[in-house]
């Protein structure tokens, strides 16, 4: 959508007076900030001391559904594998979906905190790991259940279904479909609107970014296995070196994005590992390449996964490669997801009431830093009709977000009180913005 398009959107919202009950909320500021002295440091310190990796998250979702039935919730675990579902009926009105991802990664923590984890957890392949929360998702839960508690006392402000859900397995990018396809939608009410919010350690405490468009890009997981004819070092000859076929397939892989792509769209191609070979002298017979694959539209996707699938098997044959031995290129079936992209008629709603309720100069707008990729795109599929925002809230303090470690960071590290707190008061005033009291 073009930007003057996306301006005139905010405008007329605005105009319109999108959020006229919260404006100006100190009330809401002053019981949050209650709240996170009585209960969510507590809670964010044991979340933080005690990831879980993906899909493994079963202390965590047993947490989460304490915390959210001792507030009233109608609470259901075990969705999509660990995910938990809450709901909180306020009479007729929108349903609105809010969601916190409650995975962490297998890293070994080194930010020298107090609170850093020495969690070890044996992951999915039966390998055990270092686990930390090295994305911020402490935060995303500890806020969700500062948010219910703030929802279920402020109901006189609002009327409708709010659903809250604890999703497991985001790293990963699964844990939202296997919801989804667990019934999320038929088994619960259906949300009209679906939020989230992830902290940011380039953004500075206080401040929220919420787009009007993409957010997140596409993420596909792409294997490549190279065969080859192997043989003896010094007689390349008598074979067909796939460490060689490997590197030409590296490289053309490129040309997708550099001359096949318009380069005013978003794509990325990277290696991440390649694997292949076991002796100096000797020419193995295959190579293993694993791909990651980022796109901003499903048009730009498409043309990737289909260009890698042909530039593979048509290099192996211009080197030699015998018919019966060409590449095999699998895309994963788990960890793949579309764009996230934010409905832009929503976001304005949510923009005006996050201004009202907090202030002109809470929003910030800047170019996104990278291609990272958002599961959240499976709640809000074009194909679903649910309308979705997801924003990012401020993680570092403002003078020291040039030397703060990124996410995935053994070094990771946000300040969680005014992230959790922020979080939380953003929450609140985007479901009560897309719910108004009847």
């Amino acid at each position: 959508m073009k930007k003057t398009t996306l301006t005139a959107i905010l405008a007329a919202v605005l105009a319109a007076g999108a959020a006229p009950a919260i404006a100006q909320d100190a009330g809401l500021k002053a019981a949050v900030k209650a709240d996170y002295d009585a209960n969510l440091a507590s809670l964010f310190d044991h979340f933080h001391r005690n990831p879980e990796l993906s899909g493994l998250e079963v202390q965590t979702a047993a947490r989460m559904a304490q915390e959210l039935r001792a507030l009233g919730y109608d609470v259901t675990t075990g969705v999509g594998g660990t995910g938990v579902v809450a709901v909180l009926r306020n009479g007729p009105g929108p349903t609105v979906m809010i969601r916190a991802d409650m995975d962490g990664l297998p890293v070994e923590e080194k930010s020298g905190l107090a609170n850093a984890s020495t969690a070890r957890q044996v992951d999915s392949d039966g390998v055990e790991k270092p686990v930390m929360h090295a994305c911020g998702h402490d935060v995303h839960i500890t806020a969700l259940v500062g948010t219910a508690r703030q929802m279920q006392a402020r109901k006189a402000n609002w009327s409708g279904t709010l659903v809250l859900i604890a999703q497991p397995a985001e790293e990963r990018i699964f844990g939202a479909r296997a919801m989804v396809e667990d019934g999320l939608y038929s088994r619960f009410p259906k949300p009209d609107y679906a939020l989230a919010f992830h902290v940011s350690a380039d953004t500075p405490t206080g401040k929220i970014e919420a787009p009007l468009g993409i957010t997140s890009s596409s993420s596909d997981s792409v294997d490549i296995a190279v065969h080859g004819v192997g043989t003896h070092g010094a007689s390349p000859h008598m074979g067909v070196d796939p460490i060689l076929v490997a590197s030409h397939i590296v490289v053309a892989l490129q040309s997708l994005r550099s001359r096949e792509t318009n380069p005013l769209e978003g794509a990325v191609v990277t290696v991440g590992a390649i694997k292949g070979g076991i002796k100096h002298n000797i020419i193995s017979d295959r190579v293993d390449l694993q791909l990651t694959v980022r796109a901003d539209s499903p048009e730009v996707r498409a043309q990737l996964l289909d260009g890698i699938d042909r530039i593979a098997r048509n290099t192996a044959l211009a080197l030699g490669v015998p018919g019966d031995k060409l590449p095999t290129v699998v895309r994963s079936p788990l960890e793949n997801t579309p764009p996230t992209i934010n409905d832009a008629e929503t976001a304005a709603r949510v923009r005006a009431a996050l201004t009202a309720g907090l202030g002109d100069d809470v929003l910030i707008d800047k170019p996104r830093g990278g291609m990272g990729a958002e599961d959240f795109a499976y709640f809000v599929t074009p194909e679903s009709g649910v309308k979705g925002v997801y924003f990012s809230v401020g993680g570092t303090p403002p003078a020291q977000v040039d030397d703060a470690p990124g996410h995935h960071s053994p070094l990771f590290r946000i300040t969680p009180e005014p992230a959790v707190t922020l979080g939380v008061e953003g929450s609140v005033l985007a479901a009560e913005a897309l719910m108004p009291k009847r």
